[in-house]
């Protein structure tokens, strides 16, 4: 149950209102602690560091750290708070059977819960952060990257017991995981339903455990996979990898790897969505007079005529010059580029009589803005 957890908060040795910079260094601090490459064999180190992983990545997310305050685990928990469909009141996910096995011995359906209990469950999701620079993410590119997960224990092919002995069903629930056992309660005597404390459940004792494993089935290891990231990923993206998550127990299938990207900034380029921009300097007398000039774009520079009498602030839009769709790599976003005019300095005093000069030798009739803006005054104090 989510309410056996222990605190979030007390996990990663933190106050209640700690802030983002205290949980990531109280995490980074308490993760190199108990990794397991760090602590090789160690089951208490490796349980401590799943641990820690789960409060961080709910204290880290300002949503679930709101809902965790308010409802604690429940709050969080898939199925708890949220679970949709079959929760009392939309509120929570209750299983019917739990209530009856635990009041009344019995449920809906013979003992389904016992079933389930022991039939194949998917194993866990993994998330792997990964740090691509701007252009990776706008053309794509493969990466080799390492994931350290559960993983079945390679000598007892994840039964837990030893090479050449199997799991024995256990004699105390004969295979079901559930046992009843009669209790007085104010209703009289009942039986109660729960979990055989002989083999905790599983239906299966183990005689003589996997010296690899100590019996779990499962192990740390790392893996190696060779990942295609897709052009056009951003900042938050995932990218699912199946079946690379941690195995599934009772012949259930394995969890799902999530590639998260994060995007590092352009010393050039900005990005918005699919779409491209950045700032081109320019001359004053390539703004005044116009002229051929070379625009940088992600593909490469490309030519672009300066119009005559082009003025600070102005753009202009390449089209399909952005990044790829990621649904559709032959569709593209665009490119715009924004002119700022670069004013001249260290002049000597040849060039500023020549500027004085020229400045006088201009009328109203070449400063369309300016005499806009004038004109408003007027009418302002007027």
């Amino acid at each position: 149950m989510a309410d056996q957890k222990r605190d979030y908060y007390d996990v990663l040795g933190v106050s209640k209102g700690a802030s983002e910079d205290e949980l990531k260094k109280a995490y980074r601090k308490m993760a190199k602690q108990y990794h397991p490459d760090l602590n090789p064999g160690d089951t208490v180190a490796e349980q401590k560091f799943k641990e820690v992983n789960e409060a961080y990545e709910v204290l880290s997310d300002a949503d679930k750290r709101r809902k965790y305050d308010q409802f604690g685990h429940a709050g969080v928990d898939p199925n708890g708070f949220g679970g949709g469909a079959g929760g009392f009141g939309g509120a929570y996910d209750v299983d019917i059977n739990d209530i009856f096995n635990t009041f009344f011995g019995g449920g809906f359906g013979g003992g389904s819960t016992s079933r389930r209990r022991n039939g194949p469950s998917k194993g866990a999701n993994l998330k792997y952060g990964m740090t691509l620079e701007f252009m990776e993410a706008a053309f794509g590119v493969e990466k080799d990257i390492t994931v350290t997960k559960e993983d079945v224990c390679p000598s007892c092919k994840g039964s837990g017991a030893q090479p050449g002995t199997a799991p024995e069903t256990c004699p105390s629930c004969k295979g079901a995981g559930r046992v009843q056992q009669q209790t007085k309660t104010l209703f009289g005597m009942t039986m109660v339903t729960k979990d055989c404390p002989a083999c905790a459940g599983r239906g299966t004792v183990i005689r003589t455990p996997c010296t690899n494993c100590g019996g779990r089935g499962r192990k740390i290891a790392k893996k190696q996979l060779h990942i295609r990231v897709p052009a056009g990923v951003d900042t938050g993206d995932m990218l699912p990898i199946r079946g690379e998550g941690e195995p599934g127990r009772n012949g259930g299938s394995n969890g799902d790897l999530y590639i998260e990207f994060k995007v590092k900034k352009h010393e050039v380029f900005s990005r918005n969505g699919k779409n491209t921009s950045c700032d081109v300097p320019i001359t004053l007398a390539q703004a005044a007079l116009g002229g051929e000039i070379k625009v940088p774009t992600i593909d490469g520079p490309v030519s672009y005529t300066v119009p005559e009498g082009t003025q600070p602030g102005d753009t202009y839009t390449f089209r399909g010059k952005g990044i790829p769709d990621k649904q559709n790599q032959n569709m593209r976003g665009d490119h715009t580029v924004k002119f700022t005019i670069e004013i001249p300095i260290r002049l000597t005093e040849d060039q500023k009589s020549k500027l004085r000069l020229f400045d006088s030798s201009l009328t109203e009739k070449n400063y369309a803005k300016r005499n806009s803006f004038f004109e408003k005054l007027k009418g302002i104090f007027r």
